[in-house]
Formats: C-alpha cells, sequence, structure tokens
C-alpha cells in the first residue's frame, strides 16, 4: 500500500504494477486522513492510496 500526492499517484501505479504484476486499487483517501497522511515520495498531503 502507497500512500501518495497527485503528482506521484503515475509512479505509485507503476511500482505496484511492477512489484505484484496485478491492477493496482487507486482510492481516494477521506478528507480527515488528507491533512495527517503524507506522500511516500515527497512529503506533500496524501490524496490517494494505491494498492496491489
Amino acid at each position: 500500500m502507497i500512500y501518495c500526492c497527485l503528482e506521484h499517484v503515475e509512479l505509485a501505479m507503476d511500482i505496484i504494477v511492477d512489484e505484484h504484476e496485478v491492477a493496482p486499487d487507486l482510492k481516494e483517501l477521506p478528507k480527515e486522513e488528507q491533512l495527517s497522511t503524507t506522500c511516500e515520495y515527497c512529503g506533500n498531503n496524501a490524496v490517494y492510496i494505491v494498492a496491489n
């Protein structure tokens, strides 16, 4: 599971496909969680969860 901002959502999706060879599941974080969760790539507020 990767938490990411809008800018890095494609990178996170590519990583899930490369590692697990399945289509990723993309979910938007609830608004209240977006304020406390950071992107794993840049530290900005996360908007999406990308998982397998």
